[in-house]
């Protein structure tokens, strides 16, 4: 098992009531589908925040980035960075900005 660090947008750490990194047990070869879903079972009351609750996806206006690369449209189930998954590198959750 490993930690990976969650950094999450402000509005969602006050949903959630946490402050700074949330860190999430996963397997040693995470993806974003079973650190999202290890979030979501830590606290429930994130479930449809970043992720639709019927299918799974990532909610439009919610990007993540890790590495200084966007993830967000990467495979849900394809291994995060090897930074993310030793836990040296947060996965940020970011809440896109929308708009003209």
């Amino acid at each position: 098992m490993s930690t990976v660090r969650v950094r999450l947008p402000p509005h969602l750490e006050r949903l959630a009531e946490v402050r700074g990194e949330v860190q999430v047990q996963v397997s040693d070869t995470p993806t974003v589908a079973e650190v999202l879903g290890g979030l979501e079972a830590a606290h429930p009351v994130l479930e449809g925040t970043i992720r639709q609750r019927d299918t799974a996806e990532r909610r439009a206006l919610i990007r993540l980035f890790a590495c200084g690369r966007d993830l967000s449209h990467d495979a849900p189930g394809a291994p995060l960075p090897p930074e993310v998954a030793s836990g040296s590198e947060p996965l940020q959750v970011v809440g896109a900005i929308a708009g003209g």
